[in-house]
C-alpha cells in the first residue's frame, strides 16, 4: 500500500513549483532558536515583547524552511502567495494596540480540500480539480482569518481524501508524502501533508479533515496531535464533501494546548450546516487545561472487545501499557471494560453511496474546473493516466453506486445509532468521563462512525523507533473533557515530538 515512489523528476519539480511561489525578502535578522517547534503561546508571547518576533519574519521564516525541506516530504502542496502581505499588516495591526487574540499573526496550513477565495487552489491534490480558485473561503477560514491567522499554503493529502483509492498520503498534484521520522514508514491518511508539515517544524497548526480516521491516523503515524471533533462542532462548508453524517475538519498541533486554541478559533454556528446548529457554544476549550485535571478521572480502557456474542482479549502494545502508568500515577482511576462491536458490514456500501451523491452535487456548483461529475472525473483521470492500470478502484466503486438517499437514510440511522451505543454505554454504566485505547486497536473507527470526538497523542516510540500514539475517545460533545484528560495524560508523559528528519 505504501509502496508507490516520487521520483527525483518530481522531487525536482516540487521544489521549483514552491521556490517559484512569494519568494520573501531575505529576513533581516535571525529568528530565535527553535522557532520552528514553538507553541502558540510562545509565538504569541516573542510577538508581545517590543521590538519582538514579527508575523512577517515568523512567515518569511517558515516558507524558507519549507522550500528546503518539503522537497523531500511533499507535505506542502502550494504556498499561499499573499501569506507575507497578510502578515505584514497583522504586524501594523499589532504595533497599533490591536490584537485579534491568540492566534494573530500565526501561520496555519490548510488541507487543500478547504477552500479559500484567493489564488490557491482547492484540488484534493487532483489534476481533475484544479482550475479557477474557490468563489468564497470555507466557513472556518473565514473564522481563521478573523482571528487574525496567516494561510500560510495548502497541505498535500491522499488524492480525494482517499476517494481515489491509492496509497495513504499520494496525490497526483503532489507527489508522495513522506513520514519525517522515517521516510520509508506508513505516513497515514488522508490528512498526510497536515500531520507531516506538523511535525517537521513547517508550521506550528494545520487543518486536516476526517471522515473515518484521517485526523487521527496520520497524526498517530507522524507523532503530533490530531483532534476529530464531533461532528457539528465545526462547520463543513466549503469543505469538498465526502458524507454529511461522518464529515469534520479538525485541528493538527504539536500539542493539546495549541489544539485547544485552534478549535476555539475554527468554531462556530453556520446556518449552511445544519448540523453546527445542534452544538454547544461560546466554549472556552482551554479552559480546563489545568495542572491535575486527570486526578479522580474515571477512565476506561480496552481490556475484551466483543462481537456476536464472543468475547476476545485484546493485545496491548508495551507503550499503551507505559500510558496506563501515567494516567495512573496522574491520579485517574483506571476501568478495564469490554467494548462490544456493532455491526459495520454495510458501512463501506453506505459511505460510497454518500460520497458519489455529495460529490456529485459539489462538482455540479463548483464552477471552473474541467469536471463537473464523479464520472467525468474518472475519464479525465483515465485520459490523463491511461487505463494499463486500475489507478482508481475507490472512484470507480463510488460510481457504481446504487443505494438511493431514501434506501440509506434508515440504515445509516441504525448503524449509527448501534455505534453510539458502544460508546454511550460505557460511560454511562461505568460512570467514565472518557476511555483511553492503544491506537492499534483501530477503536477510532467506532468513533467517527459514530459521529465522537478522539484524539491522538503522542505516547513514545516503538521498537523500529517510529512514533506510537494513545487515543483518547468519549461522548457527543465532551470535547472539554476529553482535552482536558489528553493534555493531563501529554504534560506527565513527556513525550518528545521532534523528527531527526
Amino acid at each position: 500500500m505504501f509502496g508507490m515512489g516520487y521520483g527525483v523528476s518530481a522531487v525536482v519539480k516540487h521544489a521549483v513549483q514552491l521556490m517559484g511561489l512569494n519568494a520573501p525578502a531575505p529576513v533581516s535578522r535571525p529568528v530565535p532558536p527553535g522557532t520552528e517547534y514553538a507553541s502558540v503561546r510562545e509565538l504569541g508571547e516573542q510577538m508581545a515583547r517590543p521590538g519582538g518576533l514579527t508575523s512577517v519574519e515568523l512567515v518569511s521564516y517558515l516558507q524558507q524552511r519549507i522550500r528546503t525541506l518539503d522537497p523531500a516530504l511533499s507535505a506542502v502542496i502550494e504556498l499561499n502567495p499573499q501569506a507575507l502581505d497578510i502578515a505584514r499588516e497583522l504586524d501594523c495591526e499589532r504595533a497599533n494596540g490591536r490584537v485579534r487574540g491568540p492566534l494573530h499573526g500565526i501561520p496555519v496550513l490548510l488541507k487543500d480540500n478547504i477552500e479559500t477565495a484567493d489564488t490557491q487552489q482547492t484540488s484534493a491534490g487532483a489534476f481533475a480539480l484544479v482550475g479557477a480558485p474557490a468563489a468564497q473561503d470555507a466557513f472556518i477560514v473565514e473564522r481563521l482569518r478573523q482571528q487574525g491567522a496567516v494561510i500560510l499554503g495548502k497541505t498535500n493529502l491522499t488524492e480525494l481524501a482517499g476517494f481515489r483509492g491509492g496509497p495513504d498520503g499520494m496525490s497526483r498534484r503532489g507527489g508522495q508524502t513522506r513520514n519525517p521520522h522515517d521516510a520509508d514508514a506508513p505516513v497515514g491518511g488522508s490528512s498526510s501533508g497536515s500531520a507531516v508539515a506538523v511535525a517537521a517544524g513547517l508550521a506550528p497548526l494545520a487543518v486536516g479533515t476526517e471522515t473515518n480516521g484521517s485526523i487521527v491516523v496520520p497524526a498517530a503515524f507522524n507523532g503530533v496531535v490530531g483532534l476529530k471533533p464531533s461532528v457539528g462542532v465545526l462547520s463543513r462548508s466549503g469543505i469538498i464533501p465526502a458524507s454529511h453524517r461522518q464529515d469534520t475538519p479538525g485541528p493538527m498541533a504539536r500539542t493539546v494546548f495549541d489544539s485547544a486554541l485552534l478549535l476555539n478559533a475554527l468554531s462556530g454556528s453556520d446556518p449552511h450546516d445544519a448540523a453546527t446548529t445542534q452544538a454547544p457554544t461560546g466554549i472556552d476549550y482551554t479552559a480546563l487545561l489545568t495542572p491535575g485535571a486527570l486526578q479522580g478521572k474515571r477512565i476506561g480502557y480496552p481490556a475484551t472487545f466483543s462481537a456476536d456474542g464472543e468475547s476476545l482479549p485484546v493485545d496491548n502494545s508495551p507503550q499503551f501499557a507505559q500510558t496506563l502508568e501515567v494516567l495512573r500515577t496522574q491520579g485517574a482511576q483506571l476501568v478495564p471494560v469490554n467494548i462490544r462491536l456493532a455491526d459495520a458490514s454495510r458501512y463501506d456500501e453506505l459511505l460510497l453511496a454518500d460520497v458519489k451523491d455529495e460529490l456529485n452535487g459539489y462538482l455540479a456548483k463548483r464552477d471552473g474546473l474541467p469536471v463537473k461529475s464523479v464520472s467525468e472525473l474518472i475519464r479525465f483521470n483515465e485520459q490523463r493516466d491511461g487505463t494499463d492500470t486500475d489507478h482508481q478502484p475507490v472512484l470507480k466503486d463510488v460510481e457504481a453506486s446504487t443505494l438511493s438517499a431514501e434506501e440509506r437514510a434508515p440504515l445509516w440511522d441504525a448503524l449509527i445509532q448501534a455505534f453510539r451505543g458502544t460508546v454511550d454505554e460505557l460511560i454511562d454504566q461505568q460512570s467514565l468521563d472518557a476511555l483511553v485505547s492503544d491506537f492499534e486497536t483501530n477503536s477510532y473507527f467506532a468513533v467517527a462512525a459514530s459521529g465522537y470526538p478522539g484524539i491522538s497523542v503522542p505516547s513514545g516510540k516503538d521498537a523500529n523507533g517510529a512514533p506510537t500514539s494513545a487515543y483518547f475517545f468519549g461522548a457527543r460533545w465532551s470535547e472539554p473533557t476529553l482535552l482536558a484528560v489528553a493534555h493531563g495524560y501529554e504534560q506527565a508523559a513527556k513525550v518528545p515530538a521532534r523528527p531527526g528528519l
